[in-house]
């Protein structure tokens, strides 16, 4: 194992040790199951078609790729990419560490004949104008089966020209995950994308972990991980530092776990939002365990818009420290990105069975529970047990604030209670 990879390791080890010991019990203890196995690669020397065990290893430069700081290494990622693909046996991908190779854009495509794993060792970087990119995308795997990208290295969107025009132009995803299955993503620092830094749309097991995932507090649009569409997948013991959601988890997800996560800054963690333009959307059996928020916008949040449809069920936030945090709990039935207030709509997107457990901290707004239902669809089935917010002086107090709940289960060792607003 290469110098970066463990120091990035060490370095999980101690942040992440604070966090899981926050409430001095193990969290994780529920977990998800994904649909397979994740493999496991050992890291290994340079070189070009060289065999480490049963597994063929590419090198990157071997195929033509150049760390000179001015090459795009489209070509060489793309030729190596392409025997890994057609080989039969497991094939591992070296990216060498102590260098940075810029790229364009590149797709790495499937379906392969085999397993691959994609090594990172040292940095891919994005080019630091603002240029074309196909779909939006800077770097994508796309219809691939029993992938890993690991490695200690860096992904770096280079995104500070991006930030300083309007999210709606051009607006680039930097990495990106389309319709992969058994996949792990793990050790990587991703870093100042363009606009998302790791998107999972369409996957089913997926275990994403060990990621640092950082980018200034001011930077639009960069939420740290996005997840569209995609079943059975974990997200664990990874850090979020962005300038949006921390993680963000919106239609057509369901068996979801999120655990050992320290956010901040960012606005949170969110389901949703949901239903805009009055569309159907539906998640379902999300578990969000063992989180410190820091500094946020939002701590746990659930949005919907107005004239959509649907259903959101079956979530739990529980063991969670939040530590000056604006807005810590909300669901907001009545979402509305226009500055002036929407109209008010007949139709919503339901959201039942909510259970928020073991949650506890400062609070920056002085209301600090907010559950703002909708009066046309309310809210069903939400638990409050053994939440404690105050604000940050010693002493101050804080407020909740509750409309159009069908059902609210609040348990007498919980602070603040809920003032009923119609």
């Amino acid at each position: 194992m290469g110098a970066q990879a463990k120091s990035f390791i060490t370095f999980f080890v101690i942040l992440l040790f604070s966090s899981s010991s926050c409430f001095g019990r193990k969290t994780g203890d529920r977990n998800f199951k994904l649909t397979s196995k994740v493999s496991k690669h050992s890291h290994h020397k340079r070189g070009h078609a060289k065999h480490n065990g049963d597994q063929l290893v590419l090198n990157v430069d071997d195929f033509g790729a150049k760390a000179d700081g001015e090459s795009d290494n489209f070509q060489a990622f793309k030729k190596a990419w392409e025997k890994a693909c057609n080989s039969l046996e497991s094939t591992k991908i070296l990216v060498p560490g102590g260098k940075i190779y810029y790229v364009k854009h590149i797709n790495f495509t499937g379906p392969c004949r085999s397993s691959i794993a994609m090594e990172i060792q040292g940095t891919i970087r994005s080019f630091p104008q603002m240029y074309d990119i196909p779909r939006r995308l800077w770097i994508k795997f796309e219809d691939v089966r029993n992938i890993d990208v690991i490695g200690g290295g860096t992904i770096d969107g280079n995104g500070e020209v991006w930030w300083k025009n309007s999210c709606k132009i051009k607006k680039t995803k930097a990495l990106t995950f389309n319709n992969c299955t058994n996949l792990r993503v793990s050790t990587l620092k991703l870093v100042n994308a363009q606009q998302m830094h790791v998107n999972f749309q369409d996957c089913n097991g997926v275990e994403a972990s060990k990621l640092l995932v950082v980018a200034p507090e001011q930077s639009p649009n960069t939420d740290g991980i996005h997840i569209t569409r995609t079943l059975n997948i974990n997200i664990l013991d990874s850090v979020v530092k962005t300038g949006d959601d921390c993680i963000s988890i919106v239609n057509g997800s369901r068996n979801v776990g999120v655990r050992n996560i320290v956010c901040g800054p960012g606005h949170g963690i969110s389901i949703g939002s949901l239903g805009e333009d009055n569309t159907e959307n539906h998640v379902s059996d999300i578990l969000v365990k063992g989180v410190m928020l820091t500094g946020t916008t939002n701590g746990v949040r659930i949005k919907t818009w107005q004239g959509g449809s649907g259903i959101a069920r079956n979530i739990e936030f529980e063991d969670i420290e939040m530590r000056n945090v604006s807005n810590p709990i909300i669901i907001n039935q009545n979402y509305c990105d226009k500055n002036k207030k929407c109209q008010r709509q007949a139709s919503a997107v339901q959201v039942e069975n909510v259970i928020y457990r073991n949650i506890r901290g400062t609070s920056a707004s002085k209301v600090a529970i907010n559950f703002n239902c909708s009066d046309s669809v309310p809210c069903r089935n939400v638990v409050v047990d053994n939440v404690k917010l105050s604000g940050q002086a010693k002493g101050e107090k804080v407020e909740a604030l509750c409309s159009n709940l069908a059902m609210l289960s609040a348990k007498l060792n919980s602070a603040p209670t809920c003032s009923m607003h119609k």
